[in-house]
């Protein structure tokens, strides 16, 4: 197995809505705002190479929305899938499988594309099934009207009318073993109904994609909940049962959004779970 940190593109968010009741002069201490209040953000996916399966862990925001609409995000940087993914070698036409942590936007935009003719949509990755669960689909595609400027049409249904979405059971105690990708999947329900981080052994190491449920450094605090979470006070369970875990049994922390650190560690202290070490990706994936 190898694995390839994929950079899909940088982006901005509101710091007040990343960090919800907190206030600005404990969190900007980690993620500085700019003079708007938007604080630097990325889409930091993760590629799988094991056997003959080329796993892609979401995909970012893609290309396909307004300019209108990416003006909201404040884009930065010169980065993309298709770039990150030449960097190492492949091509979108070699992925075999597109796992979806969860369906807002800026995790599944890069799913589909204009088709040839610009007359509708098309999957991205002609060659790859697209995974996610049953309970989230429904919830995605009957959102509540808290979430349903981050579930957007274009970017769900084709994936259904392609014949390319599959559905990973759902166990009764939210951890999925051995998964029909190769890897645990850990079910939390607090960002979204039904969000999935990958839970992946490799080299003797643990490597938890965060998703949403750690989306940052700065997040490591229990109480330090996103506005955006739908229940925020089950995040707050969540995230102190995964990270308590995490300390305990040293798990390496895939963070898809922070733009400074890539890979991090906890550990257990007196105060609660804190920050052990960070790491770049290429320190462990080597």
């Amino acid at each position: 197995m190898k694995l390839y940190p994929i950079n899909a593109g940088n982006f901005k968010l509101d710091g007040g809505a990343m960090f919800g009741v907190v206030p600005k002069t404990i969190w900007q201490k980690t993620n500085p705002a700019d003079s708007n209040n938007m604080i630097e953000l990325t889409t930091r996916c993760l590629l799988i190479e094991d056997a003959n399966r080329l796993i892609l862990i979401d995909n970012g925001m893609g290309n396909k929305q307004s300019q209108k609409f990416f003006g909201y995000y404040h884009l930065w940087g010169d980065f993309s899938l298709d770039k990150s993914l030449k960097t190492h070698g492949f091509h979108r036409d070699d992925i075999t499988d597109v796992f979806l942590t969860h369906l807002h936007f800026d995790h599944c935009g890069g799913s589909v594309q204009f088709n040839a003719d610009k007359t509708g949509y098309e999957p991205a990755f002609k060659n790859a099934h697209f995974w996610t669960n049953k309970n989230h689909w429904l919830w995605a595609t009957e959102p509540n009207k808290r979430e349903k400027a981050s579930f957007l049409k274009e970017n769900i249904i084709p994936l259904k009318a392609s014949g390319q979405l599959k559905f990973l059971p759902i166990p009764e105690n939210d951890i999925l073993e051995n998964s029909a990708l190769g890897f645990d999947v850990v079910f939390v329900d607090g960002h979204t109904e039904k969000q999935m981080i990958p839970i992946i052994t490799y080299q003797n190491k643990t490597i938890a994609f965060m998703a949403d449920l750690l989306p940052t450094v700065g997040h490591i605090p229990i109480p330090y909940v996103m506005g955006y979470d739908t229940r925020p006070l089950l995040t707050l369970n969540e995230k102190e049962k995964f990270l308590n875990i995490a300390a305990n049994k040293n798990y390496y922390l895939f963070l898809e959004h922070d733009c400074q650190h890539e890979i991090i560690t906890v550990k257990n202290t007196d105060k609660g779970v804190q920050l052990n070490k960070t790491y770049q990706t290429n320190d462990i994936f080597n």
